[in-house]
């Protein structure tokens, strides 16, 4: 049998390197830098005020006090977004707004609730007198120009991932296009007969399709933009003519089920007839039936596919040890899973020669991470898996644990 470390090397290799493209800032959420972004200007552009209040020159309020204020003519309203702000001679104050350039002359500035001003908004301020009760440093209440960042700088490297603050900071910077790495569209595709969508009523003998769904979302959490592609009963002609829809615009192809060594095994069968695609045992537990190549479509273009078992937790255990380092890799993120020691809670075999990953939750200890394994290590017990935060990795040549011994544990949250 193939080992756990040969198989991900196969997988590994049908993926090619991240492909860049420019796409509109607001709609990189998500996606990855392709390349260094350097300030072409610099934040804040222009010195501006901090605070709603007046402009002033700090030596002209140097003996302010509340006792005694300082009583200034105020010469100017600056608002937020006046591009012409008058110079500010000595002797007077302009009132100023958050965020409004500061006037040349001035070099302080004074909030509005240390001063005696009451107009509104909505007056006139030139020829009006106000009074300033505290003292103010020079550079007071100043957001210096370039005091976020300066032109020429750098501003974000390549391999960042865009959320909301860096799509903040590229769009301050006056950035409409942004280039990124594409993400990985995945179709994933579920076989079987006796499957039915969720919310038919079962006949006996059927069950609900559930790995699609699954691996959809596996994908999209991986970053992926995964569909879900409704399942084909047990037929190769049926298979491989979906197969054929959906290869025209996927870069990687999921499928579950059909790849074991009895009958009625359509993935087997229809991939086998059409050559490209290796099905191999692992030496692991669960997941030891895949296969793995490409797939020609009618275009004759070339898609990378991957064959789960389609057992539910044969098939995510599958997805995570195989497809999710290397799809992320292949978009440009190589952020993994925390991989680190616990100490095991409970005793466990194992089967010889195989790599066991066993479902386990993390608990409390006093002597740092703890696990605990949930339910037996058998490939259906699917609510076992929904429990599980995280996966214990027992090597091959292990065939039992106790509790107390340390383990690698990959966590899954």
């Amino acid at each position: 049998m193939r080992t756990v470390t040969e198989h991900q090397q196969v997988v590994a290799s049908l993926f090619g390197p991240p492909e860049p493209v420019i796409m509109p800032v607001t709609a990189a959420l998500g996606w990855v830098l392709a390349a260094d972004v350097v300030a072409p200007i610099s934040l804040p552009g222009f010195d501006n005020s901090a605070m709603d209040g007046f402009a002033v020159r700090a030596a002209d309020v140097a003996a302010a006090t509340p006792a005694q204020p300082v009583h200034l003519r105020v010469d100017a309203d600056i608002p937020a977004g006046r591009v012409d702000p008058p110079p500010l001679a000595p002797g007077t104050a302009h009132r100023i707004m958050t965020g409004a350039p500061m006037p040349a002359g001035a070099d302080a500035v004074v909030p509005v609730e240390l001063t005696t001003a009451v107009f509104s908004g909505a007056e006139p301020v030139e020829g009006t007198q106000v009074g300033i009760t505290t003292a103010v440093p020079t550079g007071k209440h100043i957001r210096p120009a370039g005091s976020d960042i300066v032109a020429g700088q750098p501003a974000l490297p390549a391999g960042t991932r865009i959320g909301a603050a860096q799509i903040g900071l590229l769009c301050g910077l006056g950035f409409s296009t942004v280039s990124v790495f594409r993400p990985m569209r995945v179709a994933v595709l579920s076989t079987g007969s006796e499957l039915v969508a969720p919310g038919i009523p079962l006949r006996h003998g059927q069950i609900y399709e559930s790995n699609g769904a699954m691996l959809t979302a596996a994908a999209i959490e991986a970053g992926a933009e995964a569909r879900h592609v409704h399942f084909v009963p047990d037929d190769t002609t049926q298979f491989l003519h979906r197969l054929d829809e959906i290869a025209a615009d996927a870069d990687l192809i999921l499928t579950s089920g059909g790849v074991s060594a009895g009958a009625f095994e359509v993935v087997k069968e229809a991939l086998g007839m059409t050559g490209g695609v290796e099905f191999v045992k692992v030496a692991m537990q669960p997941g030891m039936p895949q296969g793995c190549g490409h797939y020609r479509g009618p275009a004759g273009r070339s898609v990378p596919i991957v064959t789960l078992p389609g057992n539910p937790v044969s098939s995510l255990v599958s997805f995570e040890v195989f497809i999710r380092d290397p799809l992320r890799a292949a978009m440009g993120l190589h952020l993994r899973r925390q991989r680190l020691r616990a100490q095991l809670t409970t005793a466990l075999t194992s089967p010889a020669g195989k790599r066991q990953f066993q479902r386990a939750v993390f608990v409390r200890h006093p002597d740092g991470p703890a696990v605990t394994t949930v339910g037996p290590p058998a490939s259906h017990h699917l609510s076992n898996l929904a429990h599980a935060d995280a996966l214990v990795d027992i090597p091959a040549e292990t065939v039992s644990l106790a509790a107390g011994d340390l383990v690698d544990v990959v966590r899954l949250t």
